[in-house]
């Protein structure tokens, strides 16, 4: 068995897409419209992924939904080379930290679509550091 993709609803491509490409870092690797369906799958890779495995489908459905609890996911999970420095980018892009990296290691945000994204540090944890050592929770992760 292998690892392929994870899948989420999203509400707006081009919200959705700013989010986890312009911030996030993500890229499009390919895209399918079904006239039939009445859908978009939009298929996103990680800068070190492969183009077939460990990839983010964004699903939009045409006809408007609105998603909770089951339609929707748990959470997504990236690391990243330098957490600080990339919670930094985020909160200059407008991104809320619902889960600061107080410990140097995990911190939470949330997508457009409220998707709760955990953000780890590659390797082990960065020394503790202000101001996220005494940055408090905002919200739900």
């Amino acid at each position: 068995m292998k690892y392929l993709h994870t899948m989420v609803r999203i509400e707006n491509i081009d919200k959705s897409l700013n989010f986890y490409c312009n911030v996030l870092g993500l890229k499009e690797i390919r895209r399918k419209e079904s006239e039939k369906g009445r859908f978009t799958l939009i298929f996103l890779a990680a800068e070190n992924s492969d183009e077939k495995t460990g990839l983010l489908e964004l699903t939009y459905n045409w006809d408007p939904e609105k998603y909770t609890g089951g339609r929707n996911f748990g959470h997504l999970a990236y690391s990243v080379k330098n957490i600080y420095e990339f919670c930094n980018k985020l909160i200059k892009s407008g991104i809320t930290i619902n889960r600061p990296p107080r410990d140097g290691r995990m911190a939470f945000i949330r997508s457009p679509d409220n998707i709760s994204i955990e953000i780890l540090q590659e390797g082990d944890a960065l020394p503790i550091e202000e101001p996220w050592k005494s940055m408090e929770n905002t919200g739900s992760w």
